[in-house]
């Protein structure tokens, strides 16, 4: 079975991550995927909406740390920051369902969202700098945006985890939903998104997201930097301890 599961429901591509025995830790071969169905989504008129989901266990772990070590060439065409920037540039907007695990850029990739739920099993975490590693996808630019400098240098340098009760309490997600709703309940909102008149609800979006270039410019720096500290012997001391455990 793909390891990227599309369906379009209603005007909405709901896109889930499928590969819950590496509790959906994201490859390359993935990201190259999400990539093309985002922009096959975008250039589909039926298409109004999207919807990033997991399974009931889990929503994504992050990085397959494998995967990326082996292809750890860095650049605006590797297959993550591809898709990165290619969230960052999509019109139409997007909800995520989160549940279980939302580790790395399963938590940095809701920044790119304009509606987040997420259930009470929900866990968040940004734990690059206990890899030795840096934020990604503008984390270190929006992040203060969205939860206020303190807590963001809280949740960015200590790389806790956090609950869905505290992300809502931030200002991460919307709200919390039951277990049993959370799918039904954010696929609901984006087939309401759907509906809106779309170059209004379009432009709306990119009304709001009114300093997209400085985002783009920190995604740059950022993309730099991990790079710089992907090769690192602190990175790779710090790797090779995570993945022999």
């Amino acid at each position: 079975m793909s390891t990227i599961q599309v369906k379009d429901d209603n005007g909405v591509r709901i896109i889930t991550f499928n590969r819950p025995d590496k509790r959906n830790a994201l490859n390359l071969q993935m990201y190259t995927q999400l990539t093309e169905y985002l922009i096959q989504g975008e250039s589909d008129n039926e298409i109004r909406a999207f919807m990033f989901r997991g399974q009931a266990q889990c929503f994504t772990s992050g990085n397959d740390v494998a995967d990326f070590l082996k292809n750890s060439n860095l650049g605006v065409d590797h297959p993550a920051f591809r898709f990165l920037f290619c969230l960052l540039d999509l019109k139409k907007p997007v909800v995520a369902a989160v549940t279980g695990a939302a580790v790395g850029i399963g938590t940095t990739l809701l920044l790119h969202c304009d509606l987040v739920y997420a259930d009470n099993t929900a866990k968040f975490q940004l734990p690059f700098v206990k890899l030795a590693l840096v934020p990604e996808a503008g984390a270190s630019l929006l992040l203060p945006q969205v939860v206020g400098h303190v807590k963001a240098a809280e949740l960015l340098m200590l790389g806790e985890s956090f609950d869905a009760k505290s992300a809502h309490q931030y200002g991460l997600i919307n709200d919390v939903i039951a277990n049993e709703d959370i799918f039904e309940f954010s696929l609901n909102q984006a087939k309401k998104l759907a509906q809106q008149p779309p170059i209004s609800l379009q432009t709306t979006k990119q009304l709001m997201r009114y300093n997209k270039e400085a985002i783009r410019a920190q995604m740059e720096k950022e993309l730099v930097e991990f790079g710089a500290r992907l090769a690192s012997d602190e990175a790779k001391s710090r790797f090779a301890a995570f993945l022999k455990k």
